[in-house]
């Protein structure tokens, strides 16, 4: 008996992903279904991954508890979900401990953190963005809005868990989103300092890389649908669905990216003392013309957009992470499933503005699965009373992979015609571009 423990402790790789809704859910199944023996540990975790084979949630949140863990449970390696741990420092904390853990420092992390920061450190590197001002009075951030004029965007400084952005298409309407944030405290401390941007025309992708500090590995492009409302109208949230290949990511528009934008900012925060090692996340505008500007950038995966690129990852992702902790990224390649993968959130009655919870969710395919191509990968969920519930404002997200844009897309909605709440919303039109850009259409 005492062998056979000694053997299964062996065999046993521990891994630590941190955070609770679907990418982390995406990130945890893939390291759980890479080869080898996999224990996948998700703090704090959900409904859906407590019912996922070969992964556990975790009840913590705390930096220093999570580290006590690691540091108890021999954890391989920590990857990093979400901005608000990176922003706060964890990665620093774990790494004074000797324990490996995948995300930018708390330094580097300012590039989400701040946009006042990322834009300055654009500007300064000469990497492609909107022209931009920084405010913390609201008469002087309105007397540039007077002088700018509209459409313009009003962004909150700080981390505001995607929501921090209006696209003002009147004077009247960014005054009020000055106000709302400067004054209001709708935003609390990441609304206390407003950047305003010109607004820029295209459309948009998002870009993920891992980087090493010196050299990055591309992830597979991918496009997100921001507004609430089909017909990308309404309100701004963290994002109601992607897709993956993105269309507008051409080979030229690739290059372009990577030459202007992604190995400046690797080279610049470098050059500025703060080695970046992580996913980075550039939030791209390309214009009708092929050029690119960045909107904006993010420390670590986007969500809705890891799901689908997870979906279509064939490489061995611990791998990856760790070939980029021990900076040499430039010795491996990430393998890619060559079909289109797109997911859809189903949301929660009343998001983005205060989502109603505990509705008893009904229809969810048994172990998250629908088919071998199908997932359901959960958010905003608990479990209550043996059922399942909503716990949030983005809920769930439904992927699948196809051959096609129209198959694809007709394989996630029907999965979502089974799966039923109180208020459940979600959009009809994810990948409405990629269909007009494929021959399928």
């Amino acid at each position: 008996m005492a062998t056979d423990e000694k053997k299964e402790r062996i065999l046993i790789v521990k891994l630590l992903v941190i955070g609770s809704g679907a990418r982390e859910h995406a990130l945890a199944w893939r390291l759980a279904n890479t080869p080898g023996a996999r224990k996948v540990y998700v703090a704090p975790g959900n409904a859906g991954i407590a019912r996922e084979r070969g992964m556990e949630n975790l009840p913590l949140t705390e930096p220093e508890a999570l580290a006590d863990f690691a540091e108890k449970e021999k954890v391989r390696l920590t990857v990093v979900g979400p901005e608000a741990p990176l922003a706060a420092g964890i990665v620093d904390i774990f790494q004074a401990r000797g324990l490996k853990i995948f995300g930018p420092t708390r330094a580097a992390a300012q590039l989400e953190a701040s946009k006042d920061f990322a834009k300055r450190f654009m500007t300064r590197h000469r990497i492609p963005t909107a022209r931009f001002a920084t405010f913390t009075e609201i008469d002087a951030a309105n007397a540039y809005v007077d002088q700018e004029g509209a459409p313009i965007v009003i962004k909150a400084d700080g981390l505001a868990a995607g929501k921090g952005v209006v696209v003002a298409q009147t004077k009247e309407e960014a005054r009020a989103a000055i106000a709302e944030m400067l004054a209001g405290g709708a935003l609390g401390q990441a609304g206390r300092q407003v950047v305003i941007e010109e607004f820029l025309k295209g459309e948009e992708a998002s870009f993920i890389v891992i980087s090493d500090g010196k050299n990055v590995l591309p992830l597979a492009s991918s496009q997100d649908h921001k507004r609430i409302g089909d017909g990308d109208t309404g309100a701004n949230t963290g994002g109601m669905g992607a897709y993956s290949p993105a269309p507008v990511v051409t080979p030229e528009v690739y290059a372009r990216v990577m030459r202007e934008i992604i190995l400046p900012t690797v080279k610049g925060m470098e050059k500025d003392g703060v080695p970046y090692v992580g996913f980075l996340y550039a939030g791209l505008m390309i214009g009708k013309d092929g050029g690119v500007k960045t909107l904006e950038f993010n420390c670590r995966m986007g969500d809705p957009e890891t799901q689908p690129i997870m979906m279509r990852l064939k490489s061995n992702l611990l791998t990856l992470l760790e070939y980029a902790l021990e900076g040499r990224l430039k010795d491996v390649e990430a393998e890619w499933d060559r079909r289109i993968a797109l997911s859809v959130v189903l949301a929660a009655e009343n998001y983005p503005a205060t989502p109603r919870t505990g509705d008893a969710i009904s229809g969810l395919p048994k172990n998250n699965v629908w088919d071998e191509n199908t997932r359901v990968f959960h958010a905003a969920t608990a479990e209550r009373e043996g059922n399942v519930v909503t716990a949030g404002g983005r809920v769930l997200t439904v992927c699948a992979l196809g051959e096609t844009v129209r198959a694809v897309r007709k394989r996630a909605y029907d999965v979502i015609s089974g799966i039923q709440w109180e208020g459940m919303q979600y959009r009809a039109d994810i990948g409405h571009r990629a269909l007009v850009a494929h021959d399928d259409a």
